[in-house]
């Protein structure tokens, strides 16, 4: 995910950041991915088939634990407003929201954070900004659980127990092992790390 160089238009007001965001978005082909993070315009490239292979993977650990339910539900792609900027929002790769997420709107086809008990981030070429930029939005935001698939390195991370932009809890798992998630988030989810990086690794 890299930062958007935003051209303003020359009459009226200037844009918002929120204005020149959405104008973006837009723009770009299907597939591509603009949020604000600390302030900035970022843009996801589209994903590749192994991205969708990984999400669909962990969609499917997900659902077989009876998460889609009456009371959660996993999401692809849910918009998530966040208090690290007067405009920020992120839209994560997966999450796991309650079951009455619907009543609680927030601005830009967003939702309240209050709501996600987990999100979820398969890394592209914006690995970086996952593994750094959104630990800090999600952990002001009070998201309890981030997971983090690294296709780069092969590994899968588990941020938990947020607290002044940050999480006190990062585990990080390499394929051999499992990653167990909290129980908090309403059932036992297991992951298989070595699944996970095999499902998401680009062609050689």
């Amino acid at each position: 995910m890299s930062a958007a160089a935003v051209e303003h238009p020359c009459d009226g007001e200037p844009e918002s950041l929120l204005e020149s965001a959405n104008r973006l978005s837009e723009q770009l082909p299907p597939g591509y991915r603009v949020e604000i993070i600390g302030g900035v315009i970022t843009v996801a490239p589209s994903p590749d088939g192994p991205h969708a292979d990984a999400l669909t993977t962990l969609v499917l650990a997900f659902g077989a634990t009876g998460l889609h339910g009456e009371e959660s539900r996993v999401l692809q792609g849910p918009g998530i407003w966040l208090p690290s900027g007067p405009q920020d929002y992120a839209i994560p790769d997966l999450a796991l929201v309650d079951a009455d997420y619907r009543e609680h709107p927030a601005e830009n086809a967003t939702y309240d954070p209050s709501v996600f008990r987990l999100v979820l981030e398969v890394t592209s070429s914006n690995y970086q900004n996952d593994l750094r930029n959104k630990v800090s939005a999600y952990a002001y935001a009070k998201i309890p659980v981030y997971v983090i698939l690294d296709r780069r390195h092969g590994r899968v991370h588990v941020l938990t127990e947020p607290a002044d932009g940050t999480y006190d809890s990062h585990e990080v798992y390499a394929p051999g092992q499992t990653a167990e998630l909290p129980d908090s988030i309403g059932a036992k989810v297991t992951l298989d790390v070595a699944e996970l990086v095999a499902a998401g690794r680009p062609r050689a």
